[in-house]
Protein backbone atom coordinates (compact mmCIF):
# COMPACT_ATOMS: atom_id res chain seq x y z
CA UNK A 1 0.00 0.00 0.00
CA UNK A 2 1.50 3.65 -0.61
CA UNK A 3 1.63 6.09 1.60
CA UNK A 4 -1.40 8.27 2.24
CA UNK A 5 -0.97 11.73 0.86
CA UNK A 6 -0.57 14.37 1.80
CA UNK A 7 2.06 14.22 3.54
CA UNK A 8 5.40 15.87 5.06
CA UNK A 9 8.48 14.33 4.72
CA UNK A 10 11.19 15.10 7.49
CA UNK A 11 15.08 15.16 6.53
CA UNK A 12 16.03 14.72 10.87
CA UNK A 13 19.52 14.60 8.80
CA UNK A 14 19.03 17.96 7.82
CA UNK A 15 18.09 19.30 10.99
CA UNK A 16 20.54 17.74 12.76
CA UNK A 17 23.26 19.38 10.28
CA UNK A 18 21.79 23.07 10.57
CA UNK A 19 21.45 22.61 14.23
CA UNK A 20 25.47 21.41 14.25
CA UNK A 21 26.54 24.23 11.51
CA UNK A 22 24.68 27.08 13.61
CA UNK A 23 26.17 25.67 16.84
CA UNK A 24 29.79 25.85 15.76
CA UNK A 25 29.00 29.17 13.84
CA UNK A 26 27.49 31.14 16.62
CA UNK A 27 30.12 29.61 19.43
CA UNK A 28 32.37 31.11 17.94
CA UNK A 29 31.88 33.61 20.00
CA UNK A 30 30.76 32.33 22.87
CA UNK A 31 26.77 31.90 21.64
CA UNK A 32 25.14 28.36 22.76
CA UNK A 33 21.82 27.91 21.64
CA UNK A 34 18.42 26.74 22.45
CA UNK A 35 16.85 24.71 19.89
CA UNK A 36 13.11 25.79 19.70
CA UNK A 37 10.65 22.61 18.79
CA UNK A 38 7.19 24.66 18.76
CA UNK A 39 7.02 24.69 15.14
CA UNK A 40 7.15 21.02 14.88
CA UNK A 41 4.79 20.58 18.31
CA UNK A 42 7.51 19.30 19.91
CA UNK A 43 8.38 16.12 18.03
CA UNK A 44 10.79 14.01 20.09
CA UNK A 45 13.19 13.07 17.01
CA UNK A 46 13.59 16.24 15.91
CA UNK A 47 14.37 17.39 19.48
CA UNK A 48 16.68 14.37 19.50
CA UNK A 49 18.18 16.11 16.08
CA UNK A 50 18.78 19.30 16.93
CA UNK A 51 20.34 17.79 20.22
CA UNK A 52 22.60 15.56 18.23
CA UNK A 53 23.66 18.70 16.50
CA UNK A 54 24.72 20.37 19.76
CA UNK A 55 22.17 22.73 21.22
CA UNK A 56 22.21 23.12 24.79
CA UNK A 57 18.84 22.91 25.59
CA UNK A 58 15.72 22.34 24.27
CA UNK A 59 12.97 25.09 24.32
CA UNK A 60 9.18 25.35 23.63
CA UNK A 61 5.89 27.67 24.00
CA UNK A 62 3.45 24.96 25.46
CA UNK A 63 4.06 22.53 28.23
CA UNK A 64 2.24 19.80 26.52
CA UNK A 65 5.13 19.88 23.97
CA UNK A 66 7.44 19.45 26.60
CA UNK A 67 5.76 16.45 28.25
CA UNK A 68 5.07 14.71 25.02
CA UNK A 69 9.68 14.95 24.60
CA UNK A 70 10.02 13.69 28.24
CA UNK A 71 7.81 10.94 27.73
CA UNK A 72 9.50 9.93 24.86
CA UNK A 73 12.55 9.84 26.66
CA UNK A 74 14.59 12.81 25.18
CA UNK A 75 16.88 13.86 28.33
CA UNK A 76 17.98 17.60 28.52
CA UNK A 77 17.04 20.85 30.36
CA UNK A 78 14.12 21.98 29.22
CA UNK A 79 12.50 25.33 28.97
CA UNK A 80 9.59 27.05 28.57
CA UNK A 81 9.11 29.87 26.40
CA UNK A 82 5.59 31.03 27.89
CA UNK A 83 4.49 30.57 31.57
CA UNK A 84 1.24 31.27 32.59
CA UNK A 85 -0.21 31.26 35.99
CA UNK A 86 -2.22 28.65 36.31
CA UNK A 87 0.21 25.97 34.80
CA UNK A 88 2.60 26.98 37.73
CA UNK A 89 2.70 23.59 39.47
CA UNK A 90 3.03 21.42 36.66
CA UNK A 91 5.77 23.52 35.28
CA UNK A 92 7.34 23.81 38.31
CA UNK A 93 7.13 19.75 38.20
CA UNK A 94 8.14 19.07 34.72
CA UNK A 95 10.41 22.08 32.96
CA UNK A 96 13.70 23.14 34.25
CA UNK A 97 13.55 26.77 33.26
CA UNK A 98 10.92 28.69 32.59
CA UNK A 99 11.09 32.70 30.80
CA UNK A 100 9.17 34.80 33.18
CA UNK A 101 7.89 38.63 32.90
CA UNK A 102 5.28 38.57 36.34
CA UNK A 103 5.64 38.45 39.80
CA UNK A 104 2.30 36.62 40.58
CA UNK A 105 3.82 34.09 38.26
CA UNK A 106 7.14 33.75 39.55
CA UNK A 107 5.67 33.66 43.07
CA UNK A 108 3.28 31.25 42.28
CA UNK A 109 6.58 28.86 40.94
CA UNK A 110 8.21 29.44 43.74
CA UNK A 111 5.24 28.62 46.13
CA UNK A 112 4.77 25.16 44.58
CA UNK A 113 8.66 24.99 43.87
CA UNK A 114 8.31 24.40 47.84
CA UNK A 115 5.97 22.35 47.85
CA UNK A 116 8.38 19.71 45.83
CA UNK A 117 11.40 20.54 47.24
CA UNK A 118 12.72 22.20 44.47
CA UNK A 119 14.65 25.39 43.40
CA UNK A 120 12.89 26.87 40.25
CA UNK A 121 15.34 28.53 37.55
CA UNK A 122 13.85 31.57 35.63
CA UNK A 123 15.48 34.12 33.02
CA UNK A 124 13.67 37.34 33.23
CA UNK A 125 12.65 38.78 30.03
CA UNK A 126 13.01 42.45 29.08
CA UNK A 127 10.98 44.74 26.98
CA UNK A 128 13.38 46.78 24.17
CA UNK A 129 10.81 47.33 21.89
CA UNK A 130 9.39 44.65 20.15
CA UNK A 131 6.13 45.15 22.36
CA UNK A 132 5.39 41.79 23.01
CA UNK A 133 6.41 40.16 26.87
CA UNK A 134 9.08 42.00 28.56
CA UNK A 135 9.47 43.87 31.79
CA UNK A 136 10.39 47.52 30.80
CA UNK A 137 14.21 48.38 31.83
CA UNK A 138 13.02 51.02 33.94
CA UNK A 139 10.77 48.45 36.45
CA UNK A 140 13.65 45.30 36.04
CA UNK A 141 15.50 46.34 39.31
CA UNK A 142 12.40 46.28 41.28
CA UNK A 143 11.36 43.13 39.69
CA UNK A 144 14.75 41.64 40.23
CA UNK A 145 14.51 42.44 43.86
CA UNK A 146 11.40 40.94 44.51
CA UNK A 147 12.31 37.85 42.82
CA UNK A 148 15.17 37.22 44.90
CA UNK A 149 12.84 37.39 48.08
CA UNK A 150 11.37 34.49 46.88
CA UNK A 151 13.25 31.18 48.67
CA UNK A 152 13.05 28.62 45.89
CA UNK A 153 13.84 30.60 42.51
CA UNK A 154 17.02 31.12 41.12
CA UNK A 155 17.57 33.73 38.79
CA UNK A 156 19.81 32.33 36.45
CA UNK A 157 19.53 35.00 33.42
CA UNK A 158 17.75 37.65 31.34
CA UNK A 159 16.88 37.92 27.84
CA UNK A 160 15.13 39.90 25.31
CA UNK A 161 12.10 38.63 22.16
CA UNK A 162 12.72 41.03 19.30
CA UNK A 163 11.44 40.39 15.49
CA UNK A 164 8.12 39.17 16.26
CA UNK A 165 5.10 40.81 17.22
CA UNK A 166 6.81 44.15 16.63
CA UNK A 167 9.12 43.23 13.98
CA UNK A 168 12.07 45.16 15.54
CA UNK A 169 15.06 44.22 14.43
CA UNK A 170 18.21 42.98 16.42
CA UNK A 171 21.08 45.30 16.44
CA UNK A 172 23.97 46.63 18.26
CA UNK A 173 22.09 48.84 20.19
CA UNK A 174 19.44 46.71 21.72
CA UNK A 175 22.23 43.73 22.34
CA UNK A 176 24.25 46.32 24.06
CA UNK A 177 21.34 47.36 25.83
CA UNK A 178 20.69 44.09 27.22
CA UNK A 179 24.29 43.80 28.34
CA UNK A 180 24.64 46.91 29.89
CA UNK A 181 21.32 45.70 31.82
CA UNK A 182 22.99 42.12 32.56
CA UNK A 183 25.81 43.94 34.20
CA UNK A 184 23.67 47.00 36.37
CA UNK A 185 21.53 43.81 37.78
CA UNK A 186 24.73 41.80 38.80
CA UNK A 187 26.38 45.13 40.24
CA UNK A 188 22.99 45.99 42.36
CA UNK A 189 22.40 42.80 43.87
CA UNK A 190 25.49 40.96 43.52
CA UNK A 191 24.05 37.76 41.48
CA UNK A 192 25.89 35.76 38.86
CA UNK A 193 23.68 35.92 35.52
CA UNK A 194 24.71 33.03 33.26
CA UNK A 195 22.52 33.33 30.63
CA UNK A 196 22.04 36.63 28.32
CA UNK A 197 19.60 35.49 25.66
CA UNK A 198 19.70 37.95 22.99
CA UNK A 199 16.74 36.77 20.71
CA UNK A 200 16.35 34.39 18.17
CA UNK A 201 16.38 33.04 14.56
CA UNK A 202 16.21 36.76 13.71
CA UNK A 203 19.61 37.49 15.05
CA UNK A 204 21.75 36.36 12.72
CA UNK A 205 22.35 39.60 10.70
CA UNK A 206 23.25 41.06 14.04
CA UNK A 207 25.94 38.31 14.62
CA UNK A 208 27.27 38.22 11.31
CA UNK A 209 27.99 42.36 11.53
CA UNK A 210 28.66 42.68 14.98
CA UNK A 211 32.72 43.54 16.05
CA UNK A 212 31.46 42.00 19.59
CA UNK A 213 28.61 40.16 21.09
CA UNK A 214 28.98 41.86 24.37
CA UNK A 215 27.33 39.74 26.69
CA UNK A 216 25.17 37.84 24.71
CA UNK A 217 25.96 34.21 25.34
CA UNK A 218 22.49 32.22 24.32
CA UNK A 219 20.23 32.46 21.31
CA UNK A 220 16.56 30.49 21.03
CA UNK A 221 16.75 29.14 17.75
CA UNK A 222 13.70 27.40 15.54
CA UNK A 223 12.76 28.66 11.93
CA UNK A 224 17.41 29.05 11.90
CA UNK A 225 17.21 24.95 12.12
CA UNK A 226 14.42 23.76 10.86
CA UNK A 227 14.12 25.96 7.75
CA UNK A 228 17.87 27.07 7.25
CA UNK A 229 17.32 30.89 7.30
CA UNK A 230 17.09 33.93 9.03
CA UNK A 231 13.72 35.58 10.33
CA UNK A 232 14.54 39.21 9.06
CA UNK A 233 14.71 38.78 5.29
CA UNK A 234 13.94 35.05 5.38
CA UNK A 235 17.08 34.89 3.31
CA UNK A 236 18.90 31.33 3.56
CA UNK A 237 22.05 31.03 5.85
CA UNK A 238 24.91 29.77 4.28
CA UNK A 239 25.66 26.68 4.33
CA UNK A 240 22.13 25.02 5.62
CA UNK A 241 20.13 22.90 4.33
CA UNK A 242 16.72 24.84 3.06
CA UNK A 243 14.31 21.96 2.45
CA UNK A 244 14.35 19.87 5.54
CA UNK A 245 10.28 19.83 5.04
CA UNK A 246 8.61 18.75 2.23
CA UNK A 247 4.78 18.89 1.91
CA UNK A 248 4.20 15.91 -0.60
CA UNK A 249 0.46 15.78 -2.08
CA UNK A 250 -1.67 14.21 -4.94
CA UNK A 251 -2.48 15.80 -8.35
CA UNK A 252 -6.25 14.75 -8.68
CA UNK A 253 -6.62 16.81 -11.93
CA UNK A 254 -4.12 17.94 -15.10
CA UNK A 255 -6.27 19.95 -17.62
CA UNK A 256 -5.33 22.89 -20.64
CA UNK A 257 -7.90 25.30 -19.94
CA UNK A 258 -7.71 29.16 -19.99
CA UNK A 259 -6.71 31.74 -17.79
CA UNK A 260 -9.41 33.88 -17.85
CA UNK A 261 -12.68 32.65 -16.08
CA UNK A 262 -15.59 32.98 -18.28
CA UNK A 263 -18.77 34.98 -17.18
CA UNK A 264 -19.17 37.96 -14.54
CA UNK A 265 -16.68 37.96 -11.82
CA UNK A 266 -18.33 38.46 -8.26
CA UNK A 267 -17.13 37.30 -5.04
CA UNK A 268 -15.29 34.20 -4.50
CA UNK A 269 -15.77 32.01 -1.65
CA UNK A 270 -14.00 34.00 1.07
CA UNK A 271 -15.98 37.37 -0.11
CA UNK A 272 -13.00 38.44 -2.12
CA UNK A 273 -13.34 39.69 -5.87
CA UNK A 274 -10.42 38.01 -7.74
CA UNK A 275 -8.84 39.54 -10.45
CA UNK A 276 -7.06 37.49 -13.37
CA UNK A 277 -4.04 38.16 -15.92
CA UNK A 278 -4.79 37.18 -19.41
CA UNK A 279 -1.61 34.43 -20.14
CA UNK A 280 -3.92 32.42 -22.92
CA UNK A 281 -4.16 29.06 -22.13
CA UNK A 282 -2.34 27.22 -19.13
CA UNK A 283 -1.37 23.54 -18.41
CA UNK A 284 -3.36 23.23 -15.24
CA UNK A 285 -2.81 20.89 -11.84
CA UNK A 286 -5.34 20.69 -9.17
CA UNK A 287 -3.26 18.83 -5.41
CA UNK A 288 -5.65 18.00 -2.88
CA UNK A 289 -4.72 20.19 -0.59
CA UNK A 290 -6.71 23.32 0.13
CA UNK A 291 -6.38 26.47 2.75
CA UNK A 292 -7.75 24.48 5.91
CA UNK A 293 -5.06 22.36 5.38
CA UNK A 294 -1.90 24.85 4.62
CA UNK A 295 -1.86 28.59 4.03
CA UNK A 296 -0.38 28.59 0.36
CA UNK A 297 1.60 31.77 1.14
CA UNK A 298 3.63 29.52 2.94
CA UNK A 299 4.36 27.19 0.12
CA UNK A 300 7.51 27.17 -2.28
CA UNK A 301 7.20 25.16 -5.01
CA UNK A 302 9.22 22.42 -6.93
CA UNK A 303 9.76 22.69 -10.61
CA UNK A 304 9.49 26.69 -10.80
CA UNK A 305 5.50 25.95 -10.83
CA UNK A 306 3.11 28.68 -9.80
CA UNK A 307 0.32 29.05 -7.24
CA UNK A 308 -2.68 30.26 -9.33
CA UNK A 309 -5.15 30.42 -6.26
CA UNK A 310 -6.81 28.13 -3.60
CA UNK A 311 -10.35 27.32 -2.10
CA UNK A 312 -11.04 25.39 0.71
CA UNK A 313 -9.84 21.91 -0.58
CA UNK A 314 -8.19 22.09 -3.93
CA UNK A 315 -4.87 24.76 -5.10
CA UNK A 316 -4.55 25.32 -8.90
CA UNK A 317 -1.22 25.52 -10.20
CA UNK A 318 0.29 26.69 -13.58
CA UNK A 319 2.33 23.82 -14.10
CA UNK A 320 4.69 26.08 -16.82
CA UNK A 321 4.45 24.00 -19.90
CA UNK A 322 4.34 25.46 -22.74
CA UNK A 323 1.02 24.72 -25.05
Amino acid sequence: MKALLPRIEISLSQIQHNAQMLSELYGQKGIALMGVSKATLGEPAIAHAMLQGGVKFIADSRLENILKMKNAGILTEFVLLRTALSQAEWVVANVDISLNTEIETVSALSYYAKMQNKIHQIIVMVELGDLREGILPGNLSEFIQQTLSLSNINIIGIGCNLACYGGIKPDNQNMQELSALADAIEHEFQIDLKIISGGNSANYQWYESAQKVERINNLRLGESILLGCETVNREPIPGLYTSAFKLIAEVIESKEKPSLPTGEICQDAFGNVPTFIDRGMQKRAIIALGRQDVPTSSLKLNHHWEILGSSSDHVVLDSKMII
